[in-house]
């Protein structure tokens, strides 16, 4: 049976909110908490970005269900080996509940301190030796590291979980989506797409999990929800490798002028139907993927929350399992 995750949004929302998104999703029957891991929100409307490290700890505190980072760039703006010591303090404050997700990140957070933004294949080296230095460290012995990318010097972790943390690789090609078989204890993408998740069952990953995300707007007047997702949310529908290249909120703003009200309501679930939210869930159940989360858009977190307990969860856990 699939598990129903709950997307929190830290470029729209700040550290209490989240917090609070946290404990509602909890009661309302969700299985698990995504967060993301921002420096700059998308755009100036969404106007948040909290330190997600800090956000994490209070979610140990306030609620018992699993979370995950969606996701990390852990290449950049902060070295590998000061992002294991986040990751094992993570795991213990939650008590083994933790997942690290990581990807290749954007320019948008990771340039931040004037750093060349490296090509695709690049970034995928340096994630690659990003995740052999983070694994060395989170085994707790000491770790003397001078490879391509990453120079680390008797480093050693301390504070450690009892388990290993399970690190999950994001990957929206077949490119990414083989880096993320090869080493991943997991995969995530943000398209219900079943050849991805065959190509990384077939290529190692096997019975590891894989994780997908939608975003979606609740609200009784669809054409309401239609103009906040544009308002606010355009730039998730940016073609290519923009989202990956743009470097500030005010490109992202610029570029989303290409976005229309009509490609948000063909694209994106808006409004009070339950059958849409179920179908959007459903689609990624149906591609093959063990857990799938969905993030609402806006102000109006309470009546989605209670809007998904009495109408959409019901439906998507009592329905077949695959």
């Amino acid at each position: 049976m699939a598990e129903y995750g709950y997307f929190l949004a830290s470029e729209e929302f700040g550290p209490h909110d989240l917090v609070e998104q946290a404990r509602m999703a909890e009661q309302a029957g969700f299985d698990c908490l995504w967060i993301s891991d921002h420096y700059h929100p998308w755009n100036d409307a969404q106007g948040q970005s909290p330190f997600v490290w800090s956000v994490i700890g209070a979610l140990a505190e306030a609620v018992s269900l699993p979370v995950e980072t969606a996701v990390t760039c852990p290449t950049v703006r902060i070295h590998p080996a000061v992002l294991a010591q986040a990751v094992a303090t993570s795991a213990v404050l939650l008590d083994g509940r933790f997942r690290f997700g990581i990807g290749t990140g954007e320019a948008l957070n990771e340039h931040i301190l004037g750093d060349h933004w490296p090509a695709a294949h690049v970034r995928m080296e340096m994630l690659e030796e990003a995740v052999a230095v983070i694994r060395r460290l989170l085994e707790g012995k000491e770790v003397t590291h001078h490879g391509e990318h990453y120079t680390v010097e008797n480093a050693r972790i301390y504070t450690l979980p009892d388990e290993p943390v399970p690190i999950d690789i994001s990957g929206f090609g077949p490119q990414a989506t083989a880096l993320a078989a090869r080493i991943g204890d997991g995969y995530i993408t943000m398209a219900p797409d079943e050849e991805l998740v065959t190509q990384f069952r077939k290529g190692g990953g096997g019975a590891k999990p894989v994780s997908g995300g939608v975003k979606v707007c609740y609200g009784p007047d669809r054409d309401a929800a239609v103009r906040r997702v544009h308002g606010l949310w355009a730039n998730q529908l940016l073609p290519g490798e923009l989202g990956q290249v743009l470097p500030t909120p005010r490109h992202f703003e610029q570029a989303s002028t290409l976005v229309t009200e009509e490609m948000v309501a063909e694209q994106v679930p808006c409004g009070p139907d339950p059958e849409d939210h179920v179908a959007a869930l459903s689609a990624f159940t149906d591609a093959g993927f063990d857990r799938a989360y969905v993030s609402q858009i806006g102000p109006d977190q309470r009546e989605f929350f209670d809007f998904y307990r009495t109408k959409v969860l019901p439906q998507l856990k009592n329905g077949p399992s695959r």
